[in-house]
């Protein structure tokens, strides 16, 4: 049962049973810098980062290894080529499964990234780009690389540099959305992991609004979590609300890349994001026969009208309602 607990967002990507090729590093000459931002960076910056940070410490509160550690095990030792790393990419991603993993250490120290939905084509164009480009590195990464038997390691891929834009409204409600997300995300799995889902209830209960205040009190800003289904009646969604939920529904149910929604109010910008279920959220918001008994008693006295259940994976649970100044 406590490995069920354990199944957190691991990006650990499939292997093809194949020969195992020499890694041939791209020539210094060919490593110039980019000019023009490619959509995959950002793209494994808003659905990779809560789990795969590059900023997180090497043995205290990290749930998944850094992408940099995918890059360096599929592409800079076993020698996949690009289009053999995409195809990896996408076969895992489209339904992860321990028979197609090979990332051994990270799945017995993690468990195994609970399948989820991308928009279309955006796993390809995120593979795309770590095989082309550098990559954030964490600060213990190379020596940790080295001392697993890869001696003289450098990352592969060409620097990656683009001329600074000034931020849109939209860049500036995401930072707001995925920072908070992921101080949750982070404090959330890490109470499962230790203490198991009914302390996770508990950790929800007491500090999720609280620390949502403070990231709010960080960027000078209004943030709130909200939903047609809530649990806590302070996550009620207005009506405007509700129709942007509604239109997040669609866009996830039929695959279309998710947009923040931007709308201008004065001297202020409201800002709308989806809230998406995966594998872990279904311990406390699935369906009543996937939820354990326990776990659906603490909730209902915690929760006495709760609606947050009956949810599957891939589903929108409710949106990030954000404003701030312009």
């Amino acid at each position: 049962m406590k490995n069920f607990f354990l199944l957190i967002a691991v990006f650990i990507f499939a292997s093809c049973q194949k020969e195992k090729k020499e890694f041939q590093p791209i020539p210094v000459e060919e490593s110039v810098i980019a000019t023009n931002e490619h959509e995959g960076k950002k793209l494994m910056e808003t659905h990779c980062y809560l789990c795969h940070s590059p900023n997180a410490v090497e043995n205290e509160g990290r749930v998944a290894p850094p992408m940099i550690a995918i890059k360096a095990r599929y592409i800079d030792k076993e020698g996949y080529t690009k289009e053999e790393f995409i195809a990896a990419v996408a076969l895992f991603v489209e339904n992860p499964t321990e028979e197609k993993a090979v990332m051994y250490g990270a799945l017995k120290k993690h468990g195994l990234m609970p399948k989820q939905a991308f928009p279309e084509g955006s796993v390809e164009k995120i593979a795309d780009f770590m095989f082309d480009y550098q990559i954030e590195e964490p600060t213990w990464f190379k020596e940790h690389w080295e001392g697993h038997g890869n001696e003289n390691w450098t990352q592969s891929g060409k620097p990656y540099k683009v001329t600074e834009k000034e931020k849109t409204y939209a860049d500036i409600g995401l930072e707001y959305a995925l920072g908070t997300k992921k101080l949750l995300g982070k404090n959330l799995m890490e109470s499962i992991q230790q203490k198991g889902t009914l302390e996770a209830l508990a950790f929800c209960n007491h500090q999720a609004i609280p620390l949502t205040d403070s990231m709010a009190t960080k960027y000078n800003a209004t943030i709130k979590r909200v939903s047609d289904k809530n649990r806590n009646p302070n996550n009620k969604a207005n009506a405007e609300e509700l129709k942007y939920i509604a239109q997040f529904k669609k866009d996830l149910a039929t695959k279309q890349e998710i947009k923040p929604v931007v709308i201008e109010k004065g001297d202020k910008i409201q800002f709308y994001y989806p809230i998406e279920t995966n594998t872990m959220c279904l311990q406390c918001h699935g369906k009543p026969e996937q939820i354990q008994p326990e776990v659906r008693t603490k909730t209902l006295q915690l929760y006495p009208k709760d609606l947050a259940i009956g949810y599957s994976e891939n589903e929108v649970r409710g949106i990030w309602s954000i404003t701030f100044k312009k």
